[in-house]
């Protein structure tokens, strides 16, 4: 990472803001001890819109999601939610108020079938003993999956026998029909073959035709983001140094961001070892 010096960035994007917001935060600020992850944060996303945040490695990325969806508070900084200000103060918190977030290790369980792991820490109860409705549970995640076209052909089998892309399109899913309406997904196309890539895209395009769900996705690959995505922001050394239609923009412009930032980082270093 760059040295935390703020006059290396001049690109940073000040406060942005749109009629039809569903989320919002300004000047988000996070420190982890010495270590600077966010120095100020401003970000928006639009009612229906899929959003792509890229950034190298320890930009800082995925502390933002966390922030925004209650997993970790910020230092400083405001949040909007809907038009009124926001503070998640955990997760379920952030998931009672239609925000929910799909990470990058799934918090699926290999042992657990699909319809268990569909249902996790949601399960339903029959009255007037409070059992566990499986039956319930089975006919409910078939007709979920079936119809947002996920191709799972058994769901009474452990997550641990599925491909990679199956397990991250129950994971998109299981966030899905929790009902929310704003959803972040922390690189769910890393290290993924292009067939299961081209799953979770065709699933995102899906609840994109829907209108009712806003998206964040965390990417790496810009075929994914204008593929996927409507709009496209950079975080760098901690600010938000591009935020574009991805119609407005291209492969090489967000090419050139990075490079310029691996010449930064490395004109820092010589300057050190001088």
């Amino acid at each position: 990472m760059a040295a935390n010096n703020e006059s290396e960035f001049t690109g940073h994007i000040g406060p942005v803001s749109a009629p039809d917001d569903v989320l919002r935060v300004e000047h988000i600020t996070k420190h982890f001890g010495p270590t600077v992850a966010l120095r100020d944060i401003n970000l928006h996303l639009r009612k229906g819109e899929v959003l792509g945040l890229l950034g190298d490695n320890g930009a800082g990325k995925s502390t933002l999601l966390k922030i925004m969806n209650g997993f970790q508070p910020a230092d400083s900084g405001k949040m909007w939610l809907r038009g009124e200000p926001f503070e998640p103060k955990s997760v379920e918190d952030a998931r009672q108020h239609g925000i929910d977030m799909v990470f990058q290790d799934l918090a699926l369980v290999d042992q657990l079938t699909v319809y268990e792991n569909f249902y996790l820490k949601r399960e339903p109860r029959s009255k007037p003993f409070g059992l566990v409705n499986k039956r319930k549970m089975k006919k409910d995640a078939r007709a979920v999956l079936d119809q947002i076209g996920i191709n799972i052909p058994r769901i009474d089998v452990p997550v641990a026998r599925l491909s990679g892309g199956q397990r991250q399109a129950i994971a998109v899913a299981r966030s899905v029909n929790s009902h929310s309406d704003i959803l972040f997904l922390d690189e769910v196309l890393a290290a993924m073959g292009a067939k299961e890539g081209a799953m979770i895209l065709d699933l995102v395009s899906k609840i994109k035709e829907e209108g009712e769900t806003s998206i964040i996705m965390i990417l790496h690959n810009y075929a994914h983001v204008f593929a996927a995505c409507d709009r496209v922001s950079m975080i760098q050394n901690g600010l938000i140094t591009l935020d574009k239609e991805t119609k407005d923009t291209s492969a090489d412009e967000l090419n050139e961001l990075v490079v310029e930032e691996y010449r930064r980082a490395r004109q820092v270093l010589a300057a050190e070892a001088a």
